[in-house]
């Protein structure tokens, strides 16, 4: 699907075309975090991206596309923007939770709060460039196939 950053219910949009699809596909189990994923990153978009000068049009809204693919055991989420500038993907962890102690906030860093939430609710997160411009950050959620 895709959207343009026109108004301040684009992260909205995105979120219940999400939901309502991953409910089509049975795939109710993961809607919730699914959604909360998909906010992250299209508001990563309207927050942060810049267009890279070979797609910026004067005047123009920004386009967002959102992918969703399913197989059988996995599901994709991709959102795709005009900025070729790689996301601040955390590293992980340096400091071990139980040594911070009731000042666990510590642990947070100052950027790419949005990221690490997509990380601890998905099985992978990596982002590939498009060509001429721009970049897609994927995520991976691996389905639990026994019921």
């Amino acid at each position: 699907m895709t959207l343009f950053d026109e108004s301040s219910s684009t992260v909205h949009a995105a979120r219940v075309m999400v939901g309502a699809c991953l409910q089509d596909w049975g795939l109710g189990d993961v809607v919730d975090d699914a959604r909360l994923v998909v906010s992250e990153l299209v508001g990563n978009v309207v927050h942060h991206a810049v267009p890279d000068e070979c797609l910026a049009r004067p005047g123009a809204a920004r386009r967002i596309d959102v992918l969703v693919k399913a197989w059988p055991g996995w599901l994709f989420i991709g959102v795709a923007d005009e900025d070729s500038t790689p996301p601040d993907l955390p590293a992980g962890e340096f400091v071990s939770p139980e040594l911070t102690g009731d000042f666990v906030e510590a642990l947070l860093p100052d950027r790419g709060r949005g990221l690490l939430i997509i990380q601890r609710l998905t099985d992978a997160v990596w982002w590939t460039p498009e060509g001429p411009g721009g970049k897609t950050v994927w995520c991976r959620f691996d389905l639990n196939t026994t019921t």
